[in-house]
């Protein structure tokens, strides 16, 4: 068996790992390149294989930088099976989707630009129609499943705790009269997040390649996240303020959704309106109620018991799905939260709740996630004084909140405690989907505990089993 270590090798974008197995090619992974326009732009568009030569795809979650490129791949000549779990197949579907309408819209941009300057027009790397052409090739499946994706390897899935449907890969290879058994963790998850279920540890693995986002960090308890974020609507309602919530369209908008929920019904908040912004969002919190499946105990139990029987859905929640619902928020007098996409706060809904709320000193403006320099999240994270959006600089009287416990990647603890799970028979670890200030640590923490053979691998890298 060969590896080929082509994306998140040595960065935490553009998840992509080739196998040679008994002369078939199985890939796991598609995702995006994101970064610079340029390498992102080159690097999407020239896969370094023969796309008609791959037999099979595993795909571990719909995030964009594992799913992403799978319009391109199929574009580009792939004809089989892409294997996922059934929430997986139902997320990617809407989400490359979406990203099929961003590469139209900014190849649009581009060509004004490039039109003015004499340029030829470029084409976008997929369209929406391209991206709807993924869904006939997904193949779902339960969690341990078995099926076999290519001659001599018999796999399954198992629940990877990250997002709806995430799941890490177990290969049980035979060839060449040898048997043994490769475990791709995927993205693990952390114990205790709201709605799914902790993610599954490795078990009788030979070979391991595992995620190291976090391989730096001790991730605190997801329920110090939750107290946290009571306490900011708390002290928000109290002085007539408004929560403005940037968030991500899937994953942290349904918890936060879920999260407000609970609150509300245990009292711990007045019933105030919560407003989902985000035609994304909306679409994955309708995924996420037909797939209970995936949820945890816990989350299984408060939908039992709940009135509505809906943990994403109560009296004083409102999916906006018009735009002119959307507008209609900014007239509401009394306090309210509005969870609204982007993330980053670089583009959509968001940007006009923000521009509307940002000079009230009652209001908070609640970050959730990580944010990337240069974006508006990251400034308005950093509390800037003058933030300019759509062009116009606003002075930023309203309070700033940084959450940072909704994370859902596991941090290095958790991390080493996976690897070790299956410390008595594993020979080698591979550490992929990790910047070196993430991977580094994580390796020297391995090293330390007992598991000599840890490897970095470079973007290119071939290692042969």
């Amino acid at each position: 068996m060969k590896i080929h270590f082509i994306g998140a090798a040595q960065t935490v974008t553009g998840s992509m790992h080739l196998l040679e197995i008994n002369g078939k090619k199985l890939l796991l992974e598609c995702g995006l390149f994101q970064g610079h326009r340029k390498e992102a732009y080159r690097r999407n568009r020239n896969f370094p294989f023969n796309c008609s030569e791959i037999d099979a795809v595993i795909l571990s979650h719909a995030h964009i930088d594992h799913s992403g490129n799978l319009p391109h791949l199929i574009k580009a000549g792939f004809r089989g099976n892409i294997y996922t779990t059934h929430a997986t197949a139902h997320l990617s579907n809407i989400m490359l989707l979406d990203s099929g309408h961003i590469q139209e819209y900014d190849v649009q941009y581009l060509n004004k630009k490039r039109a003015r300057r004499g340029e030829p027009p470029i084409e976008p790397l997929y369209t929406q129609e391209d991206a709807a052409r993924v869904a006939q090739h997904f193949h779902g499946c339960e969690y341990e499943e078995r099926f076999s994706p290519i001659p001599g390897v018999e796999a399954h899935l198992v629940d990877a705790g990250h997002i709806l449907g995430s799941a890490s890969v177990v290969l049980d290879i035979t060839e060449n009269g040898r048997e043994f058994r490769l475990w791709f963790s995927g993205d693990v998850g952390r114990p205790g997040l709201l709605l799914l279920r902790d993610p599954v540890f490795p078990k009788d693995a030979d070979y391991l390649i595992m995620e190291s986002t976090y391989g730096d960090k001790v991730k605190r308890v997801p329920d110090e996240a939750f107290k946290e974020l009571r306490e900011v609507v708390q002290k928000t309602i109290s002085r007539g303020g408004k929560v403005i919530i940037p968030a991500f369209a899937v994953g942290r908008t349904q918890e936060i959704v879920y999260s407000l929920h609970k609150m509300i019904d245990a009292g711990d908040i007045p019933k105030i309106p919560v407003f989902v912004d985000s035609p994304l969002a909306i679409r994955a919190s309708q995924i996420y109620r037909q797939h209970p499946e995936c949820f945890d105990a816990e989350t299984q139990e408060f939908i039992a018991n709940d009135e509505h029987h809906n943990a994403l859905g109560f009296n004083e929640l409102s999916y906006t799905r018009s735009v002119e619902e959307s507008k209609a928020i900014n007239f509401v007098k009394e306090p309210f939260v509005v969870i609204s996409a982007s993330g980053m706060a670089e583009v959509g809904r968001i940007l006009h709740h923000l521009k509307n709320h940002i000079g009230d000193s009652r209001n908070t403006i609640l970050i959730i996630s990580w944010q990337a320099p240069h974006t508006l999240g990251r400034r308005l994270a950093e509390r800037e004084k003058q933030v300019r959006i759509f062009g116009k600089m606003y002075h930023r009287r309203a309070q700033v909140a940084t959450i940072g416990g909704y994370s859902a990647h596991a941090g290095q603890d958790l991390l080493a405690q996976y690897a070790l799970s299956t410390r008595d028979k594993l020979q080698k670890v591979f550490l992929v989907h990790g910047e070196p200030r993430g991977a580094e640590p994580l390796k020297k923490r391995l090293q330390q505990e007992g598991i000599p053979n840890v490897y970095y691998p470079t973007p290119g890298t071939v290692v042969e089993i």
